[in-house]
């Protein structure tokens, strides 16, 4: 069965051609947020797989939603995405699966879900 993905991230046009492109990628993209309470608010009611979290939201950071993410009954795997490499963000990411948005592939993803 397709990994169940949920796209979190602030831009409209990402999160179409995300939805795409993972489509294209045999992943099942179930939902999709713009904000952390949306993103906290879909996992809970779609129960994803993956969540595919940009770290720069306009009301909480990736890494808050992670965090409220990691207390649910039943965690998805989180893998952060962003335009910025991972050096910008430094300790915040250690033991924490990242791909920058340039990098992002179904091979990619895959690798980090195992």
């Amino acid at each position: 069965m397709a990994p169940s993905v949920l796209i979190v991230d602030d831009h409209d046009v990402f999160r179409s051609a995300c939805r795409v492109f993972l489509e294209a990628e045999g992943f099942r993209v179930v939902g999709e947020a713009a904000t952390g309470v949306q993103a906290v608010h879909e996992a809970v009611r779609l129960l994803p797989d993956l969540v595919l979290l940009d770290i720069q939201l306009p009301d909480l950071d990736g890494f808050a939603i992670a965090d409220r993410l990691g207390a649910l009954a039943k965690p998805p795997l989180v893998v952060f995405v962003s335009t910025h490499d991972a050096a910008t963000y430094g300790r915040r990411l250690h033991d924490r699966r990242f791909l920058s948005k340039h990098d992002l592939s179904g091979p990619a993803l895959r690798a980090l879900m195992s």
